[in-house]
C-alpha cells in the first residue's frame, strides 16, 4: 500500500504549523540506498525540474537580491606615521621604528646593585672579560693592572655587610673564585661615562703613547655594551608603573587637517603587543613638541589604489555545489558552542551561512602607522557602482554600532567614532628566559594584610633561587653571627625564669614575605592604598634593636633608600591575588638585528593564603 499523501496546499499546511505546534515538518530530504553499491545513490538524478524550483520557493531562496558580484573597486585612504613616543610620567621622545615596540616599552635596567651590595656580577664578569680582550697587546702588565685597579673582592663572612654573598654557598663560592682573578666591568662603565674620564686615568701606564689605543678602545667597549642589552638611557625613566604593577604609556601621529592622533596605552602587562592595547584619546593636543620627530608632512599621504576582488575561501568552507563532498578535518558544523558562546556563534554563522559573501581586497599597510579608509567604490557585474562607507562610523556611544580592529575611544562623550587601523611595529615571536626574580601579592584574611612573597630572589653572582631558601640561609647566618659574636657585641646571660608560661609578642614570618600595609591615600578618608612596610629580623641572644628585613628583589624594593614610600594601589592585589616576574626577552627584528632587553610580566595569583602571624601569645613552657 502506498502512504503518499500529496500536499495540495502547502501554505495550508505552513499556517496549520504555527497554530498547531504539535505537527512536524520536515525541510531536509536524504536519500535511503538499499544496495551495497552506491554509484546510483551519489548520480544525484533530477527528475522533474519543477521539484527543484519548489524546494527553492520553499526555502527563500527567490527573495535575494544581493546577486551582483563585485568585478573591480577602488579604495581611498590616508596614512600617517607614528611619530612621538613618552613613557608615563615621562618626557616626549621621537619614535624608534627601528627598535620593536615590546622592547621600548618593557625595557628594565639591569640591576646593577641593591643598595650597598653589587649584583649581576656574572654580566660585570664577561664585561671586564671583554674590555681585558679589547687592551691585550697594548702593554706589558696592562691586563692585571686593570685587574688590580677594578677587581672584586673578596667577601668576609664575618662581616654583616657581605651576608648577601655569604649566606649563600655558591654564591659565596663564584664570588670568591673571581677575587683577584677578574676585573669588573660595570666599575670601568661607570668610570667611562663621566665626561672627560679616560680608564689609564686609574693605572700606571709604562710608556705614555698607551693613553690612544687604550681611548680607542674605550669607544668600542661602550657602543658594545650598547648593543649587548637594551635599556633605557641613563637618567630616562621606563614605562613601568611599580603602583599599578603594570607598563603605561603614550604614542602619537598626525592627521589630515592639522590634529595628531593621541594614543594610549594604561594597562599592559601581557608580554605581546598588539593594537588591542592602546585606546584613542580624544581632544587632546598629543604629545607636544619634540625635536628629532618628523614633520607632519614627511609621514602623512593620500592614495586611491584599484583592486580586483578575489572570493575568500578558508578550511572546512562549504562548498558551493552541495554533492561534493568537504574535507572533515575543519568541521564547522560539528562546533557545540552554548548560549552564550558568542564568538563561537559568530565564527560558525560566517563560515557556514556568509562565506560565499566575503570577498577580498589586499592593502598593505606599513608597520608603525596609522590609517583610515575612507570609501570604498566597488562596480557590480550588472555595471552598478556603490559607495562604501565604514560600518562602524556614527556616535562612538551607538551601542548598536558594529566595529572589528577599531581602537577603543576613552570617555563617555557623544562624539564621532574614531574607524582608524594601528599596525604597531612588534615582535612576531620573543623568546623568554628564565625568572631571574619573581613575587606573589596576595591577600591573608587572617591576618588581615597584604604581603609581597618573593618566590624566585637573584643572588649577586647572578644567579637565582628559591625565596623561602634564600631567607632561610639568610637568618641562619645572621642567627651565627650572634652566636660566634661576629660585628655585633656578646649577647648578656640569659636571665632564669621557671614560669610555666610564656608570653609572646608576635610570631615570626619568613623572611621573604614583605607586608603591604593599608594608608589612607592622600586626600581621602575612606580610599586605602598599600603600602610597603618591613617585618623585623628577630634573633634570639641579639642585643641590639632588631634590623627591618629588606625585599631582595628589584620588583619590590621600589623607592628603598630614596626616603619615599612606596604605594601600590588596592585593586592591583585582588582576591586571587597577582604574579610579577622580571626576566630577560630577546627577539629578531629587521636586518637580522638582535634585540635583548629585561620585562616584567604579570599574571593572575592562585589565591589566599596566611602567614601564620600572630600577635599577644601565650605559650606553655617546653619540658
Amino acid at each position: 500500500m502506498n502512504d503518499f499523501v500529496a500536499l495540495s496546499n502547502i501554505e495550508a499546511v505552513f499556517t496549520a504549523k504555527r497554530t498547531l505546534p504539535t505537527v512536524t515538518l520536515w525541510n531536509r530530504l536524504e536519500g535511503r540506498p538499499r544496495r551495497h553499491d552506491f554509484d546510483r545513490a551519489l548520480q544525484a538524478e533530477v527528475r522533474d525540474a519543477l521539484w527543484m524550483l519548489t524546494k527553492q520557493w520553499q526555502m527563500g531562496e527567490f527573495k535575494g537580491d544581493d546577486a551582483g558580484s563585485p568585478v573591480t573597486a577602488k579604495v581611498h585612504f590616508e596614512t600617517s606615521q607614528l611619530t612621538k613616543y613618552r613613557p608615563r610620567g615621562h618626557d616626549a621622545e621621537a619614535f624608534d621604528d627601528d627598535v620593536p615596540l615590546e622592547a621600548k616599552v618593557e625595557q628594565r635596567p639591569i640591576p646593577f646593585e641593591a643598595g650597598a651590595q653589587p649584583m649581576a656580577i656574572d654580566i660585570r664578569a664577561e664585561m671586564g672579560r671583554r674590555w681585558l680582550k679589547l687592551v691585550d697587546g697594548i702593554e706589558v702588565g696592562l691586563r692585571q693592572k686593570f685587574i688590580n685597579e677594578f677587581g672584586f673582592d673578596e667577601p668576609d663572612p664575618s662581616v654583616a655587610a657581605d651576608a648577601a654573598v655569604c649566606a649563600h654557598l655558591d654564591s659565596w663560592q663564584a664570588v670568591s673564585a673571581l677575587a683577584g682573578r677578574a676585573m669588573d666591568g660595570y666599575e670601568l662603565l661607570l668610570w667611562l661615562r663621566t665626561p672627560g674620564q679616560h680608564a689609564h686615568d686609574r693605572i700606571t701606564l709604562d710608556n705614555a703613547a698607551s693613553a690612544g689605543p687604550i681611548e680607542d678602545a674605550e669607544a668600542v667597549f661602550l657602543a658594545w655594551y650598547e648593543r649587548l642589552f637594551y635599556q633605557p638611557d641613563e637618567g630616562v625613566g621606563d614605562a613601568w608603573q611599580p603602583p599599578k604593577l603594570e607598563y603605561s604609556f603614550d604614542t602619537s601621529a598626525p592627521i589630515h587637517g592639522g590634529d595628531e592622533a593621541h594614543l594610549t596605552a594604561d594597562e599592559y602587562y601581557h608580554g605581546h603587543l598588539d593594537w588591542y592595547n592602546l585606546d584613542f584619546e580624544p581632544g587632546g593636543n598629543g604629545l607636544g613638541p619634540v625635536a628629532d620627530a618628523p614633520a607632519p608632512a614627511d609621514v602623512l599621504d593620500a592614495t586611491t589604489s584599484s583592486f580586483l576582488p578575489t572570493p575568500i575561501s578558508f578550511e572546512g568552507m562549504p562548498h558551493t555545489r552541495w554533492w561534493r563532498f568537504e574535507d572533515g578535518s575543519t568541521n564547522f558544523g560539528d562546533v557545540d558552542p552554548d548560549t552564550t558562546e558568542i564568538n563561537k556563534l559568530l565564527v560558525m554563522e560566517f563560515a557556514l551561512v556568509y562565506a560565499n559573501d566575503w570577498f577580498m581586497l589586499p592593502l598593505t599597510m606599513p608597520a608603525g602607522t596609522l590609517s583610515k579608509v575612507r570609501g570604498l567604490s566597488v562596480t557590480n557585474v550588472f555595471g552598478e557602482r556603490l559607495w562604501i562607507e565604514a560600518a562602524g562610523k556614527g556616535d562612538d556611544e551607538d551601542w548598536q554600532r558594529w566595529s572589528m580592529y577599531n581602537l577603543a575611544t576613552r570617555g563617555s562623550d557623544d562624539i564621532p567614532a574614531d574607524t582608524s587601523l594601528l599596525v604597531i611595529p612588534s615582535a612576531p615571536k620573543i623568546h623568554e628566559g628564565r625568572p631571574l626574580e619573581a613575587a606573589e601579592l596576595i591577600r591573608d584574611e587572617v591576618a588581615n594584610m597584604v604581603w609581597g612573597i618573593e618566590t624566585r630572589v637573584p643572588l649577586p653572582h647572578g644567579q637565582s633561587r628559591f625565596g623561602r631558601r634564600t631567607g632561610h640561609e639568610t637568618r641562619r647566618y645572621f642567627k651565627r653571627l650572634v652566636e660566634d659574636g661576629g660585628p655585633l657585641p656578646a649577647p648578656p646571660d640569659p636571665l632564669e625564669n621557671d614560669a610555666a608560661w610564656r608570653y609572646r609578642v608576635m610570631t615570626r614570618v619568613p623572611e621573604n614575605w614583605i607586608p603591604f600595609v593599608p594608608v589612607h591615600v592622600p586626600g581621602s578618608t575612606r580610599e586605602i592604598q598599600l603600602r610597603r612596610a618591613a617585618m623585623p629580623r628577630l634573633i634570639d641572644g641579639d642585643p641590639n634593636p632588631p634590623e627591618p628585613i629588606r625585599p631582595r628583589t628589584a620588583l619590590l624594593r621600589h623607592n628603598l633608600g630614596s626616603g619615599d614610600p612606596y604605594d601600590l594601589h588596592e585593586e592591583e592585589v585582588p582576591r586571587a591575588g597577582a604574579k610579577i616576574s622580571q626576566s630577560f626577552q630577546r627577539t629578531r627584528w629587521y636586518g637580522g638585528e638582535v634585540f635583548t632587553w629585561l620585562g616584567v610580566r604579570k599574571q593572575t595569583g592562585r589565591g589566599e593564603k596566611s602567614s601564620g602571624l600572630r600577635f599577644d601569645q601565650l605559650r606553655r613552657k617546653r619540658r
